[in-house]
């Protein structure tokens, strides 16, 4: 059953993503393809020169990715556009988290996505760890700045738990994440994530270098340190942790 809480959570994410939107007030231009849409301002001086606002590109058809583990699982991940306009697109998504090509899995998950053409969204997903619970989740992010060689988005999510055990209490996770890219090629995060129930906070520094990358696959090293806090966990100590993912789009 979805909460109050969490449905006033993703409310708030997905307004305050609508309120970022309106405050450009100057006139653009919107270019539409079969693949994506992209916008441009218009400016008042009379030359040839329009500025491109946000190029961020929004996919129209449907398409997902694969991607590799280190210890050999695949996640895979698909979104199919159900509605769009000028400037938004709502879709279905799913995915299945470290299948080990034998029926096993470590979660897998469907829901809603919506997206805006300056890089704002939020999802609505509902997912399932077996043996162990289910999950549902909103979430929102918001494109903070861009141009053609920095990227700043911030996200935050809440998740609630109902764990499969007889009599274990259902819980919630919140947190949130700053996501830096320059160039399309190097970029670092910083996150942090409190459940109540335990007590803990998890937190994250992560780097990530791309390889390679074209339109059909991606080369990507990730490194990084994280460390969870609570009275009951014997150590808090920063971990490192990386490795190198491979993804396929398809």
């Amino acid at each position: 059953m979805f909460t109050s809480k969490v449905f006033v959570f993703a409310m708030l994410l997905i307004s305050v993503s609508c309120r970022y939107l309106n405050e450009d007030q100057r006139p653009y231009l919107v270019i539409e393809d079969d693949d994506s849409i992209r916008i441009f301002a218009l400016e008042d001086e009379a030359d040839d020169e329009v500025e491109e606002l946000h190029p961020v590109r929004v996919r129209r058809q449907a398409h997902g990715n694969i991607n590799t583990n280190p210890d050999g699982s695949s996640n895979v991940a698909a979104k199919i556009p159900i509605a769009r306009g000028d400037s938004n697109v709502l879709s279905a998504i799913g995915s299945v988290n470290a299948a080990d090509g034998k029926g096993g899995f470590g979660s897998a998950g469907a829901g809603l996505a919506w997206d805006n053409i300056k890089g704002h969204g939020a999802t609505l997903t509902g997912s399932r760890i077996p043996g162990v619970a289910d999950q549902l989740t909103a979430s929102g992010k918001a494109n903070i700045f861009h141009n053609d060689k920095h990227d700043l988005t911030a996200s935050a999510f809440a998740t609630r738990t109902f764990p499969d055990k007889p009599n274990f209490p259902t819980f919630d996770t919140y947190g949130g994440k700053v996501g830096y890219m320059y160039n399309d090629k190097i970029g670092a995060t910083l996150g942090a994530a409190h459940t109540d129930l335990f007590k803990k906070t998890d937190y994250s520094a992560m780097g990530n270098l791309n390889l390679f990358k074209d339109r059909t696959s991606s080369l990507d090293l990730n490194a990084g340190w994280s460390k969870s806090v609570s009275p009951y966990l014997p150590s808090n100590r920063w971990e490192p942790s990386g490795g190198i993912s491979f993804t396929r789009f398809f």
